[in-house]
């Protein structure tokens, strides 16, 4: 199985640090939905790891986690893609669960439940935790400098193997291609 795992706040849409709460809040990042529907047409099955510890914090509830998502779905839709399965953790930071980035506990799941060995699957995000977390289980850690991904390069400490590109857009050329612009 062609398999790609894509964080969603600052990678896929806007990211902000006081959380995108609501639909309205959620906007793509210009080239990230048509990115996504160039993978499905290569024959990947693209799914998303997001931790949404605004939940946990009563930010917003889990019917507007839904209603996030189901935009980002119509908008993906109308852009001629797709994302195959969302999986989240709902739980605050300072929670002692196994799926919060960085813990691998998503990556787990999404191993079982796609019965897919997630070696050299490629895993896009944009912050430390995302990459930590896909590492673990031997994921392609790739990051972005959307969202949070020029600080995270500016910090350092990535993963060993970590590929940086500009955007989603151009991590999928280079998916689609092995050639890195």
């Amino acid at each position: 199985m062609k398999l790609v795992i894509l964080d969603r706040d600052g990678v896929i849409n806007l990211d902000s640090a006081q959380f995108i709460k609501s639909p309205a809040e959620w906007k793509p990042i210009p080239g990230s939905l048509e990115a996504i529907a160039r993978l499905n047409q290569s024959g990947f099955k693209v799914v998303v790891a997001t931790n949404q510890s605004g939940v946990g914090r009563g930010l917003f509830d889990m019917d507007t986690l839904n209603s996030i998502h189901e935009k980002m779905h119509k908008a993906l839709f109308a852009a001629g893609g797709r994302v195959d399965a969302i999986f989240y953790c709902p739980h605050p930071a300072d929670s002692d669960c196994d799926c919060r980035k960085p813990k691998p506990g998503m990556f787990k799941r999404i191993s079982q439940t796609l019965n897919a060995d997630l070696r050299g699957v490629p895993a896009i995000g944009d912050s430390l935790r995302d990459l930590q977390a896909c590492a673990v289980v031997g994921c392609l850690p790739i990051l972005v400098r959307t969202g949070k991904g020029t600080k995270t390069s500016n910090d350092g400490n990535l993963p060993e193997g970590t590929l940086e590109f500009a955007d989603l857009s151009t991590a999928v050329d280079f998916i689609l291609t092995g050639k890195k612009a």
